[in-house]
């Protein structure tokens, strides 16, 4: 779980642009973020699990 100061200075508006980078809606988890579902890694693996997720399926062969 990210910190609660971290996850409100990352939804301000920067200075610059090229200082903004994404944190994950549900958790504020920074890295491993999927930018087409806008979470992070683990988030996505347990909602997708869920059947959260419409048009997500877990591959197999």
């Amino acid at each position: 779980m990210a910190k609660k100061s971290m996850i409100i200075k990352a939804q301000r508006t920067p200075k610059y642009s090229t200082r903004k980078y994404n944190r994950c809606q549900i958790c504020g988890r920074a890295r491993g973020y999927l930018r087409k579902f806008k979470m992070c890694r683990i988030c996505f693996r347990k909602n997708a699990s869920l059947g959260l997720l419409p048009g997500i399926t877990k591959s197999s062969w």
